[in-house]
């Protein structure tokens, strides 16, 4: 039973997400650095560990336990059409960096956000290798480790933006002479939580990233002072039939439609 005191109060699923994406990422840290089974996706594209699988089913089993009327979204786990009959839903991403998780670099994280009428209303990443655990709810500050957090101070000179080598060609040229470019992140939701906590100050995303990658850190950037929009200009909606979307471009508030403005130029690409 949802114990929700109103509306706007999703505290309850903050705590009972964070406890499910802790419980999943020492799973999935229990197999980090020892070699574990990969196989690989969509057309030999992508890979997955049995640590992915070890820890979406954690991630279902405690949280659908807890909330058995929500719905369920997972990178890992078959795309059921009842999900799109409910106004609330779980939407997870089980590791979020799978190459950087078989690689043994520590820039991967567990991925869990309550999504609410197409927004979501509470987030969760845990980054285990890292020992960092970012959490925001509707209301109040984004945290991380428990402290509140918050975008860069816009006013640099120079602005610090996470985006492939050959993305920086296609921005509008007035706008790349402010720009210094961040090498790969290897987990996009820890990219933006790297903006939420004012490491770097933006980041574009290239076409096709998924409902899973963003629905936590969206929330955690927007508590932290930022956004994450589409080219038009508008936040992102989920637990729509397509959970992939086009371009994006995230950074505080202040620095976004310049951002938007100069990558304009990425949405046939």
């Amino acid at each position: 039973m949802n114990a929700r005191l109103s509306p706007d109060d999703w505290s309850s699923d903050l705590s009972l997400i964070t406890m499910a994406a802790n419980a999943a990422g020492e799973k999935a840290l229990s197999y980090f650095r020892k070699d574990p089974d990969v196989q690989w996706k969509n057309g030999g594209r992508s890979p997955v560990s049995e640590a992915d699988f070890a820890a979406n089913d954690i991630l279902k089993e405690k949280l659908l336990a807890a909330r058995p009327n929500y719905g369920w979204l997972s990178e890992e786990t078959d795309d059921d059409a009842a999900r799109l009959g409910c106004d609330t839903v779980f939407v997870v991403d089980p590791i979020d960096g799978t190459r950087a998780f078989i690689a043994g670099k520590d820039v991967w994280c567990v991925s869990v956000a309550v999504v609410h009428l197409g927004r979501p209303v509470a987030g969760v990443l845990f980054a285990p290798a890292l020992g960092e655990l970012f959490q925001a709810v509707l209301t109040g500050d984004a945290l991380k480790n428990g402290e509140p957090i918050s975008v860069r101070p816009t006013g640099a000179d120079v602005l610090r933006i996470a985006l492939a080598e050959e993305t920086v060609g296609l921005l509008e040229q007035g706008y790349r002479a402010s720009v210094s470019r961040i090498p790969h992140v290897p987990s996009l939701a820890y990219r933006i939580a790297m903006i939420a906590d004012g490491r770097i100050d933006g980041t574009i995303v290239k076409k096709n990233s998924h409902d899973w990658d963003l629905a936590a850190a969206d929330l955690i950037l927007e508590r932290a002072g930022g956004a994450l929009f589409g080219l038009d200009g508008q936040p992102l909606s989920y637990n729509r039939p397509n959970v992939r979307h086009t371009v994006l471009c995230a950074a505080a508030r202040p620095a976004l439609p310049a951002l938007i403005a100069a990558s304009q130029g990425l949405e046939g690409h």
